[in-house]
């Protein structure tokens, strides 16, 4: 049997240290993409709700009002001619 030389091992042993090293990197890496996967996913969800609140909002105020143009800065409702 022959035995590594001291460097040999050395190097062997960089090597495990380091592989071990990315894959705990990688790991990590996919449990962050998950992460922000799942709150992409959540701010999907807020967003429909939100372009759903403008759409009944926009639908009850041109009823009240009818067709036209609100300014946020006055509050003034402004009629299509």
């Amino acid at each position: 049997m022959t035995k590594l030389s001291n460097e040999e091992i050395k190097k062997v042993s960089e090597l495990k240290l380091t592989y071990s090293k990315l894959v705990e990197s990688l790991g990590t890496l996919e449990i962050q993409l998950i992460n922000l996967d799942n709150k992409k996913q959540e701010l999907k969800v807020e967003l429909l709700k939100v372009q759903n609140e403008e759409l009944e909002l926009a639908k009850d105020l041109e009823k009240k009002y009818g067709s036209g143009t609100i300014s946020l800065e006055t509050g003034e409702f402004s009629p299509d001619k």
